[in-house]
């Protein structure tokens, strides 16, 4: 054990006994770690390094200018160096600093390698693991090298995280003042009016079980089951997804419900020939050409985004929750129905058995599987191939899950992602 362990370990031990015990059954000998030279040095793990390797204390310094000056509690996800802790450490107006462990074994060897003890003795300091928690703490500054290096404990924190850093990056394309969409919306303006409020639907499904259906790929291995349900006389109301909307019609099953919110959908996603009697959910950044040639009935609303702020002013109208995908308004409109049990097909936010979507070719609808750089968990435990933005529409559809806790949440496959808040439904997983 070396000198430096020692010294921090006893720091360690002493405030966090538990944590110390944890640590202490890390393996470190797995973290390939190399010095790496520049007018300074660092430590580089599987060629990522941990920190500059010029000026590791200067580029803490602009790190820590990203965090609010005046708040008395703030987070650090990652330990790195010891550098941004240190550092935030400085300012006299911090009350506590809790510092999120990304990578447990990580954080062990650089415990044998340097002294931490500057920041680990501080009072004001609170250590843990990211993991420990069901959510993501703000305001937070996440450390790069350690987003990339999480290790699978803490994965699921790593995923929020990014999905948050994210976020403004993701919205670019729904800029109120962005041309397209003041064109689209104006466009759409007729459609919305001449259409009824999607908030008349709301609570007329009280305590009904709803089956939510996404094109996620294990929505095929339930074709057959789902068909056998849509016939019988009482049966669960089936709400679906645009793109699921083909692939259901083409193994006879005709949905009570359809969603659709993206600009892209064309009459290739929904075709409107046997539309009648089939109610259509929209959001008005949808395609109007579609949207008149469905035959069935038309519910328009909105979302909380700021591109339909002037609508919601003028006309007024429903509201739906939007995160992203459309999985996230079907979900919201299964409850706003009334919803006491919802079951999810093809949410999958993942591509199990090496495809992207059920009923559509590799590459139809988005980045092929070749192009998958990234994973979750699925209900297994395994890891399962995943795009970054599907791991950003799962953390927003758990965070929903669990704002509503008065409904029971069901997945109907362990091969899709583990999506925190549900149960599995034992009708539908073998």
């Amino acid at each position: 054990m070396s000198e430096f362990f020692q010294a921090n370990a006893e720091v360690i031990e002493r405030r966090w006994p538990a944590l110390f015990s944890r640590l202490l059954s890390e393996d470190s000998s797995a973290i390939e770690a190399e010095l790496t030279q520049g007018q300074g040095a660092t430590l580089s793990i599987n060629g990522i390094q941990l920190t500059s390797r010029h000026d590791r204390i200067h580029e803490a310094r602009i790190q820590a200018e990203s965090l609010p000056v005046g708040k008395p509690q703030l987070h650090v996800y990652g330990t790195g160096l010891g550098d941004l802790p240190a550092v935030l450490l400085e300012r006299a107006g911090l009350e506590r600093l809790y510092v999120h462990i990304l990578n447990g074994a990580l954080f062990a060897l650089v415990l044998q390698l340097l002294d931490q003890r500057q920041w680990l003795q501080d009072p004001r300091v609170e250590l843990l693991y990211a993991g420990d928690l069901p959510d993501i703490c703000t305001p937070f500054f996440a450390l790069p090298a350690e987003m990339l290096l999480a290790d699978d404990f803490n994965a699921k924190i790593r995923d929020r995280l990014v999905s948050e850093v994210h976020l403004s990056f993701n919205n670019r394309e729904f800029d109120p003042q962005s041309p397209f969409i003041l064109q689209r919306l104006q466009d759409c303006l007729p459609v919305l009016l001449g259409d009824d409020d999607v908030a008349r639907l709301f609570g007329t499904a009280r305590d009904r079980e709803i089956y939510v259906i996404g094109t996620g790929p294990t929505l095929e291995g339930h074709f057959q089951r789902l068909a056998m349900v849509y016939a019988q006389a009482e049966r669960p109301l089936l709400v679906c997804v645009d793109t699921a909307y083909r692939p259901l019609r083409e193994h006879g099953i005709v949905p009570d419900l359809v969603v659709t919110i993206d600009q892209r959908i064309s009459f290739r996603h929904l075709p409107f020939e046997d539309s009648d009697g089939i109610p259509l959910v929209y959001l008005p950044m949808s395609d109007p050409a579609v949207l008149t040639a469905w035959k069935g009935k038309r519910y328009g609303g909105y979302s909380a985004s700021p591109v339909y702020a002037a609508l919601r002013e003028q006309y007024p109208r429903g509201q739906l929750h939007v995160g992203g995908s459309v999985i996230h308004p079907a979900v919201d409109l299964a409850v706003k129905l009334g919803a006491s049990r919802i079951t999810l097909f093809g949410a999958d936010f993942a591509f199990p058995m090496n495809k992207t979507h059920a009923g559509w070719n590799d590459g139809d609808l988005g980045p092929g599987v070749d192009q998958a750089r990234h994973w979750v968990r699925d209900g297994n435990g395994q890891r399962v191939s995943t795009q970054l933005n599907f791991r950003g529409y799962l953390c927003v559809l758990e965070r929903y899950i669990a704002a509503h806790p008065q409904v029971r949440f069901y997945n109907s496959s362990r091969a899709g992602a583990l999506i925190a808040g549900t149960q599995f439904n034992q009708e539908f997983v073998q």
